[in-house]
């Protein structure tokens, strides 16, 4: 019976921190993504995570430890990490005054698709997420759930080998939200890595592999669900894993 290789690894954290004088964003963070996994950074709200993905994006440079994309240092090689990685971040903002059908064209021509691929990669998209009635209008009009799948378009234009989604699905109705989720499933399976942050458990459980629960700045939890739930003795749903874990944390924490 042959062996069954890892994949490569896409994404690697090793001892990350993030100080803000005394206070501690997170620290000594260290993981790994392989190459076309889904994977998911889970924490109650100020556990650290949307910092960790502002870091990845190379927004923010890190106190401590490196964040490494593809071997790229995610700060200190950022312009390069942005030809191979598509963001979606909570809240997205655009220009007030720019039209949809002008947002994608322009973040089209900030990463270099040529004219000829534009309409081929853009128009599915737009079609799948029910944008086009809305592409003439000013983003000012737009509401969170419409910013939220234009924001994706352009994410996406350049097929890059990583996603790094923060709350894709806030915001979106049901309809949406399943577009999206069958749209990265299509993805990984396309070689895609998506690494991603989210509130949904379920979502998550359905779409991803591995999972990183942090509490406190720091990982309390990693690994499949089964191995989570063997080391917790939880036999149950990843909400029942994530409440076991992040509880534990507090009460060390409160402890300390």
């Amino acid at each position: 019976m042959a062996l069954e290789l890892a994949p490569p690894t896409m994404l690697e954290l090793v001892g990350l921190g993030k100080r803000y004088g005394e206070f501690s964003a997170i620290r000594d963070l260290t993981l790994k993504v392989g190459e076309g996994e889904i994977f998911a950074l889970l924490g109650p709200n100020g556990a650290g995570k949307t910092t960790t993905l502002r870091i990845l994006m190379g927004f923010l440079k890190p106190s401590a430890g490196t964040a490494r994309i593809a071997a790229l240092d995610c700060f200190e090689e950022r312009v390069m990490l942005k030809r191979i990685v598509g963001y979606l971040p909570d809240d997205p903002t655009f220009y007030d005054y720019l039209r949809g059908s002008e947002i994608i064209e322009f973040s089209a021509g900030m990463h270099g698709v040529p004219r000829q691929l534009f309409r081929e990669r853009t128009l599915p998209l737009i079609e799948r997420l029910e944008l086009g009635d809305a592409l003439s209008d000013y983003a000012v009009n737009y509401s969170r759930g419409m910013k939220k799948k234009l924001a994706l378009v352009c994410a996406l234009l350049h097929e890059p080998r990583v996603l790094i989604l923060d709350e894709p699905t806030s915001g979106l109705d049901p309809l949406a939200t399943r577009s999206l989720n069958e749209l990265l499933v299509e993805r990984q399976r396309a070689g895609t890595t998506i690494f991603l942050s989210s509130h949904l458990l379920d979502q998550v459980e359905r779409l991803c592999e591995r999972v990183a629960i942090v509490a406190h700045g720091q990982i309390a939890a990693i690994g499949t669900l089964e191995e989570l739930r063997r080391e917790r003795s939880v036999d149950g749903s990843l909400e029942e894993i994530f409440f076991a874990v992040t509880a534990g944390s507090r009460s060390a924490a409160e402890g300390q």
